[in-house]
């Protein structure tokens, strides 16, 4: 009975705290959203044409090199850049938008993967009454709900729990998330409630059940970042932008104004990166929607300027599936130094993350150690201590840059407001900056009205909400049944397929080859434990795919889910593209090499090998020492203090197992801390420590001795299937 009064009264006094905002803005709220839907006509009405065929990426280039001047070129091909070609082509301005690097190259493919409107930031607008808050998180709840609708292949609901383990906290965190459900109004997903103990350890059986008291659940937005943001880009494409990535620009174009005298900027001299030639795209208007770069290009205009662009690095990890429910997320509210950090299920693991530091702007920014440690602290917290939370886990882990929009006045970057702002120079050029991945297209909205203000230029109203994007308008909840059904697909391909491509999933299907196989008729995987098959690399050149990072972490996220299976998948990956592109041997060493580097670097690879190296430290006991002694020299007979792989394919033809030579190498190459081709008595011990430690886990060296070892004592099979590889 005390426990309701209380909960009562928190809700009526957390209620009085926005009440007043809420009421203040729902009345033009209301008739900002009614006068938007009267301009925006339904898909059908668009007077704009739409090409159901994409233009090669060469035809791109020759647009832009021939179109005498474009209304509108857009420098930045994030969720940002892209989402302002959308809005600007549809509005049927002649439309460019050029990329220097890969689309969705940047920080629009690092993100926590979620579609929210921002529950701490609504926290702060109520415990501050700061109104603009309010406004920003309105926004985002609203554009979160046309996300969703607009392309319902890549994104979706999802659950999140936010554990509570004080009694007080239950009605105040209660009160916090039902005004996040107010605040949604008529977009709210699901309505949250309230869970007791026991319920909330069945739903999460992972989570820590010490002073648990119970646990709140809310609904939040989920998307594959990278694909949605391609998406965005080849809708655009599709209504008739000229749109290119690996095309980077060298310097803007000027021209004086007769009327004032003064300088304007009427496009940008670019290159492109692959080929290396360089030409002129004219431009009644230039648009800055570079991110992080965003005061590159300022300076570009105006070495004077100052910056107005505050970096801020978020590390994420990806660990496996197994660590979360499959369609439950957890929130923890507040960490050890007052971030907050997500776990999240996503494309069949966990996603954790993010940290929230200052940075310097970097195009490879790199996950470091203290970062990868400090998620993982954080996770112990909150899961039970039967689950073991291993170093070894972590199959992946990547940075990304945040252009947070700079107040003079903070010297703490999580302080600052993640909203946006729009800027017209004196030049013309319109700089939009900051914001979040969920309010790119309000974002963009905002910046083509003041492109078109700033530079009279012929627009439609706006189109872009209830617009679908790529791939969604012929896609159902049940569309990957017919792909099994048609073509004879795995049913997991087909998900997956439908999942990333939609309607275009069809596309991929018939461009995959026959297996041989009873089943699957076709699609061959890249890699045995993931649904990519080999014609989504074929496809992912439609895509404007250039290189093969391209192909491994945005075309599909393999890099991102698993790095040593990104590794292992590379060479097909390069063969397949160097076929259809007819690529030199030459060329094909460096995109490996390239690949490789993009690995090891920016998705964590790096800090897979830094645990297991010529300086670790043996932390085993006596008899463990002996133990893995022993398991040692059952391969090397010879007693030479080292084994190769024809040691090891000595024993294991003993007991009727046959692996790759190729795979054999690749397995002991792992521990191979000297790359003189062989593993010494000291490696393998350190190997044993690190996975003894939780460093290093599912290493498949340590797997096979052990099980050999087993069948070699029992004359029984042993399985050696690689089992994750953490890093």
């Amino acid at each position: 009975m005390a426990f309701r009064k209380a909960l009562k009264r928190t809700a009526i006094i957390g209620g009085g705290a926005v009440v007043t905002l809420f009421g203040l803005s729902q009345l033009s709220e209301y008739r900002k959203t009614q006068a938007r839907l009267a301009h925006v006509a339904a898909e059908a009405e668009l007077k704009v044409p739409y090409a159901d065929g994409l233009p090669t990426r060469q035809a791109q280039l020759a647009t832009l090199k021939d179109t005498e001047e474009f209304d509108v070129l857009i420098v930045g091909g994030g969720a940002t850049g892209a989402g302002c070609a959308l809005d600007a082509v549809t509005r049927n301005l002649k439309t460019a938008m050029v990329e220097r690097n890969d689309f969705s190259s940047g920080t629009s493919s690092r993100s926590t993967k979620l579609i929210h409107g921002g529950v701490r930031y609504l926290q702060k607008a109520i415990m501050k009454l700061d109104y603009e808050q309010y406004m920003m998180v309105k926004e985002a709840l609203r554009e979160r709900a046309n996300l969703l609708d607009i392309a319902p292949h890549l994104s979706a609901p999802l659950a999140i729990m936010l554990p509570v383990y004080r009694w007080w906290q239950l009605p105040y965190y209660w009160a916090g998330i039902k005004m996040y459900d107010l605040v949604a109004g008529a977009q709210c997903l699901k309505s949250s409630y309230v869970l007791s103990k026991t319920k909330a350890l069945e739903l999460f059986p992972m989570l820590k059940k010490d002073k648990l008291v119970g646990a709140i659940v809310y609904y939040d937005g989920q998307h594959n970042d990278a694909r949605m943001n391609l998406a965005i880009a080849l809708t655009s494409a599709r209504y008739g932008a000229a749109i290119a990535n690996y095309t980077e620009v060298v310097h803007l174009l000027k021209k004086t104004d007769p009327q004032t005298g003064k300088e304007k900027v009427c496009g940008a001299h670019c290159r492109d990166v692959i080929t290396g030639q360089e030409f002129d795209v004219r431009a009644k208007c230039v648009i800055n929607a570079t991110g992080p770069f965003t005061d590159s290009l300022r300076k570009m205009d105006d070495q004077k300027t100052s910056n107005i662009c505050q970096p801020s690095a978020g590390v994420h990890i990806v660990i496996p599936g197994y660590y979360s429910p499959d369609n439950m997320g957890l929130l923890d509210p507040a960490t050890s130094d007052g971030r907050v950090i997500f776990f999240l299920p996503w494309q069949k693991m966990t996603v954790a993350g993010t940290t929230d530091s200052p940075t310097d702007v970097t195009a490879h920014p790199i996950p470091t150690e203290e970062d990868i440690n400090f998620i993982l602290t954080e996770v112990r917290n909150y899961l039970s201590p039967d689950v073991v939370v291993r170093r070894g886990d972590v199959l992946a882990a990547w940075s990304g840059i945040r252009p947070l929009v700079t107040d003079p006045n903070s010297k703490d970057t999580q302080s600052i407001c993640r909203n946006h702002i729009v800027n017209v120079s004196e030049s013309g050029m319109v700089t939009i900056a900051g914001g979040k991945w969920t309010t790119y297209r309000s974002m963009a909205e905002e910046t083509l009205d003041a492109a078109v203000k700033a530079h009279a230029l012929p627009a439609k109203p706006i189109k872009t909400l209830g617009l679908m994007l790529e791939g969604a308008k012929d896609w159902t909840p049940t569309l990957y049944i017919r792909l099994v059904q048609d073509y004879g697909l795995e049913n997991e391909v087909a998900q997956h397929l439908a999942s990333t491509y939609g309607g275009r999933a069809f596309e991929v299907a018939k461009m995959a080859k026959v297996t041989g196989k009873r089943w699957p008729i076709v699609g061959k995987r890249l890699v045995s434990e993931f649904p990519y098959i080999e014609s989504e690399v074929i496809y992912a050149i439609k895509e404007y795919a250039c290189t093969a990072i391209d192909v491994i972490a945005r075309r599909t996220r393999l890099g991102f889910l698993n790095v040593q299976a990104a590794d292992e998948a590379l060479p097909r990956i390069v063969e397949i593209m160097g076929d259809q592109l007819e690529w030199s041997q030459e060329r094909r060493t460096a995109e490996l090499e390239a690949a490789k580097k993009f690995l090891y670097l920016e998705m964590g690879y790096r800090s897979r090998s830094e645990q297991l190296t010529k300086t670790s430290e043996i932390n085993l006991d006596y008899q463990e020492v002996m133990r893995y002694k022993k398991r040692f020299h059952k391969f090397d007979k010879e007693c030479k203090g080292f084994i190769t792989t024809v040691d090891v394919q000595r024993v294991l033809e003993s007991i009727n197992v046959q692996i790759d030579e190729n795979a054999l190498h690749d397995i002991l190459n792992e521990v191979d801390l000297n790359k003189n081709g062989q593993v010494e008595i000291d490696e393998f011990l350190q190997l044993m420590s690190a996975v003894k430690k939780g460093q290093v886990s599912d290493n498949r060296l340590a797997i096979l001795l052990k099980t050999a070892e087993e069948s070699l004592d029992m004359r029984g099979p042993v399985t050696v299937d690689r089992s994750g590889g953490g890093v």
